[in-house]
């Protein structure tokens, strides 16, 4: 999730643990150690590839930070005896644990038993929910104004988890909805990705690896009877092939369980995360390998700017969210017509 909804959960956690006691330093505390894991984002590990695949790797593992409250908690007791050290054990391991564990309900994916196996991502909420954020937010404010009262950021607590209860419950739902259609078109037994559009899990995004093209659908819960349109993307085996025959290809491959687009484009290979964003503003494309003589030679990789966002934005998908718009085109994110052809 966001820094802002990691910073709000910590400060919630730790006021509602140690705030009769601490008082307002619990919720500054809490904030700070919410925030902990994400410092590997400062770490360069030498290439784009190697960057965007270890961040929420080490930092992120349940298997490192589970010492470590056990650390801090010996740390804080020492400095600050008025709670026990089960009371800042307490602190520590639930702030620092829930980081990761809330991060992995998002897509980008997270190392939870780094160094062993591979990312989870859950992809059932979007990387910022104002609906999850917003009760740890009111939570934090009431509670700067009366620190001691714990109910608030209690009822805030559970009002977060139930909202992620949802989010895999809407996930199912809409699954189920999209399986009949996938079916028909000889998809049903395809690696998919359900995930929701952004802001919200009312409107939902399934990508499909079809064999020889990827599937985009949009489906929501205010959409009528009409089955959700198919946008369909070819795929180019010999890319792919050439892609994950390189090592930051293969690890770019394995860190998004293959949920990736590949181009040749100005004698260069890029490969981009089509799990984030939308096709058309995909955020993530790194460049993989250079060509030459009809071959590709590996280089280290590196980051294509991101694309702009359009200004439109919100607009549309709040039209298509709320089904007054029946159909969205992706690459853009703009209204499009029944018969309008989107790229």
């Amino acid at each position: 999730m966001d820094s802002i909804t990691q910073a709000a959960l910590g400060a919630v956690l730790g006021g509602a643990i140690a705030g009769k006691t601490l008082g307002r330093t619990a919720l500054l505390g809490g904030a700070l150690l919410g925030t902990l894991p994400d410092l590997d984002v400062m770490i360069d590990y030498g290439s784009a590839v190697a960057n965007f695949t270890q961040h929420r790797g080490f930092s992120h593992s349940l298997l490192l930070l589970t010492p470590l409250s056990l650390v801090l908690a010996w740390l804080f007791q020492r400095w600050k005896p008025v709670l026990s050290y089960r009371r800042w054990l307490l602190f520590c391991a639930s702030i620092l644990l829930t980081h990761p564990l809330l991060d992995a309900f998002t897509t980008y994916g997270t190392q939870l038993l780094w160094p062993f196996g591979s990312p989870v991502a859950l992809t059932s909420v979007f990387i910022i929910d104002p609906l999850y954020t917003l009760p740890l937010l009111i939570a934090v404010a009431l509670a700067l104004w009366r620190p001691q009262r714990s109910q608030p950021m209690v009822l805030a607590l559970m009002l977060s988890t139930v909202y992620l209860g949802w989010s895999l419950m809407a996930q199912q739902l809409i699954s189920s909805r999209i399986t009949p259609l996938l079916a028909e078109l000889g998809a049903d037994e395809a690696p998919r990705l359900v995930q929701p559009m952004p802001l919200s899990t009312l409107l939902w995004r399934i990508t499909v690896l079809n064999g020889d093209e990827r599937l985009e659908l949009v489906t929501g819960f205010f959409d009528g009877r009409e089955p959700p349109r198919v946008r369909r993307y070819p795929v180019d085996p010999g890319l792919v092939a050439a892609a994950t025959a390189l090592p930051e290809g293969e690890r770019l491959a394995w860190f998004t369980k293959g949920f990736l687009a590949y181009q040749s484009q100005d004698n260069r290979l890029t490969a981009t995360d089509i799990r984030l964003g939308l096709p058309g503003a995909h955020p993530f494309t790194f460049v993989l390998a250079q060509g030459e003589n009809g071959a590709w030679s590996a280089t280290p990789s590196y980051q294509l700017p991101r694309p702009a966002v359009s200004p439109a934005f919100l607009g549309a998908l709040w039209l298509r969210l709320t089904g007054r718009q029946a159909e969205l085109c992706l690459a853009d994110v703009a209204p499009a017509g029944p018969e309008e052809h989107c790229s």
